[in-house]
C-alpha cells in the first residue's frame, strides 16, 4: 500500500438508498463523474452493492455505495434487500431517493437510518421530466419531515446542492479520530516493533503499521523501527528511551520484558481498537476471558478474508492461548469479512481483529449488536494483553482520550 493512498476504511461512506429505478445508479455516476454503476431502464439492474472512491472538495476522501432497490421482489429480491440492509452498517451519511407516489417504504427506511443516528439527505430525482415537482416535494416533506433536494442525475443538475448537504450533515467529529491520540506529540521518539513474519509478506507492511507510521510522521514524531529480534540492539543505539513503543500484539510479553521503565507500551491492534471501536467496552469484555470454561464458546471475527496461514494470529495463535487458559475443549468459531452472526447469544465472548479494513461506523454497529445482546466483546490486542497479564501495564487512547 502507498503512504499516499487513503484506505477505503478511512473514507466517509456515503450510501444511496431507494426503490428500483429511482435513479440511484445514475446519481452515483453523476456525483462521481464516471460510469461507476450500471444504468438501465429495467428495474432491479443493480443486484449488489457497488462502491466508488473519490474526493469531494471540502470533505476529502469519500466512498460512494450504490445499493439494490429496497422494494425488490421474490427470493432473489429478498437477498438483494438483505445486502442493502447490510450496507446501512457501514454508512456514515445516507442519500435517500424518494418518489412522488406512496412514500411508506421510504418512511420505514428513514426511521431505520434515524435509529442508527445516520444523517439522511432526501432527494427527488428526475427533475428533467417533472413539469410540476412542488406538490411531490411537499408530500415528501410532510411524510418524512424533511424537504428533498430536486435534482436531475441525467442532466447532472443539483449535484452541488447534494455536495453542500453532505457537508452540512457531516458528523461533527468525523475525521477527528486519530490512531495515537494524545499518547505522543511532536518531537517524541516512538519505536515500532514489527515482526516480519508470515503475516507480513515480503516487500510490504500490514495496513495498521502503514497507517500508524504515516500518522506519526504527520505529527512530526521521531520514528525508529525494528523487528522483535532487534529490540535490545535498537534500544542500545538510542540516546534516550522512546516515549512510546508500539508492537505487534503477538509479541507483547517479549517486548514488555525488554522495554525501558520510562517507555509507554501499546500495540497496533490496541491502537486500532481505540481508533475504530469502543476500547472501554473492549477492556471490560476482556475480563470474560477469566470466566471461560472448557464448555464455553468463543467467536473470533476477522475483517480480512484470506486463506488460513500456518501461524495465523486469529486462527492459530489466539485460539491456542485461549485453550491453554480455558481448556482444550473450548469451542472457537471463526468468521471473516462481512460474515457476522445476527444472533451472538450462543457465545460467551466475541474477539474482533483490529478492523483496519472496516470503517468506524461498521465496527461500532457490531459492538452495538454485542452490547444489545449482552455478549462481552474485545479485540485481538486487548485479549492478548490480558492473556499475557499486562493489560494494566499498556496504554491506549479512545475518542475521549481515555487511558489505562
Amino acid at each position: 500500500m502507498s503512504l499516499n493512498n487513503t484506505p477505503a476504511a478511512s473514507r466517509l461512506h456515503i450510501a444511496l438508498f431507494g426503490k428500483r429505478n429511482s435513479g440511484k445508479s445514475s446519481l452515483i455516476n453523476a456525483l462521481t463523474g464516471q460510469d461507476t454503476a450500471l444504468v438501465s431502464a429495467i428495474p432491479g439492474t443493480t443486484t449488489d452493492t457497488v462502491s466508488k472512491a473519490m474526493e469531494i472538495q471540502g470533505i476529502g476522501p469519500c466512498l460512494f455505495i450504490d445499493t439494490p432497490g429496497f422494494d425488490d421482489e421474490g427470493t432473489l429480491g429478498e437477498m438483494r434487500i438483505g445486502r442493502t440492509l447490510k450496507a446501512i452498517e457501514r454508512t456514515d451519511i445516507a442519500l435517500l431517493l424518494c418518489e412522488d407516489e406512496n412514500n411508506e417504504e421510504e418512511k420505514q427506511w428513514m426511521e431505520l437510518l434515524s435509529e442508527r443516528n445516520i444523517p439522511v439527505v432526501l432527494i427527488l430525482n428526475k427533475a428533467d421530466i417533472r413539469k410540476e415537482p412542488e406538490p411531490a416535494m411537499l408530500q415528501i416533506e410532510k411524510a418524512l419531515g424533511q424537504k428533498p433536494l430536486l435534482v436531475s442525475a441525467k442532466e447532472q443538475t443539483g449535484m452541488e446542492r447534494i455536495r453542500q448537504s453532505i457537508l452540512e450533515k457531516l458528523p461533527a467529529d468525523f475525521g477527528q479520530h486519530t490512531i495515537t491520540g494524545n499518547l505522543v506529540k511532536e518531537g517524541d521518539l516512538v519505536l515500532l516493533v514489527m515482526p516480519q513474519d508470515i503475516q507480513a509478506p515480503k516487500g510490504r507492511l500490514i495496513l495498521p503499521q502503514v497507517q500508524t507510521l504515516r500518522e506519526l510522521l504527520d505529527k512530526q514524531c521521531l520514528v525508529m523501527s525494528c523487528t522483535t529480534a532487534q529490540i535490545g540492539a535498537t534500544l542500545k543505539t538510542l540516546s534516550c528511551p522512546p516515549r512510546l513503543i508500539i508492537t505487534d500484539s503477538q509479541v507483547f510479553h517479549t517486548v514488555y520484558e525488554q522495554k525501558p521503565a520510562e517507555s509507554l507500551l501499546t500495540s497496533f491492534s490496541v491502537l486500532m481498537a481505540g481508533y475504530k471501536g469502543d476500547i472501554p467496552y473492549y477492556i471490560e469484555g476482556a475480563s470474560a476471558i477469566d470466566r471461560l470454561t472448557p464448555q464455553s464458546r468463543v467467536l473470533i471475527a476477522e475483517a480480512c478474508s484470506h486463506a488460513p496461514l500456518s501461524e495465523d494470529i486469529g486462527r492459530v495463535k489466539l485460539p491456542r492461548m485461549l485453550r491453554k487458559r480455558a481448556g482444550e475443549t473450548l469451542r472457537i468459531d471463526i468468521v471473516a469479512g462481512t460474515d457476522f452472526p445476527e444472533d451472538l447469544t450462543p457465545y460467551d465472548l466475541v474477539i474482533h481483529c483490529g478492523a483496519c479494513m472496516f470503517n468506524r461506523s461498521y465496527v461500532l454497529s457490531r459492538i452495538d449488536k454485542a452490547r444489545r445482546q449482552q455478549v462481552p466483546m474485545t479485540n485481538y490486542g486487548v485479549a492478548m494483553a490480558h492473556l499475557s497479564g499486562i493489560l494494566d501495564k499498556i496504554v491506549y487512547h479512545s475518542p475521549a482520550e481515555r487511558r489505562i
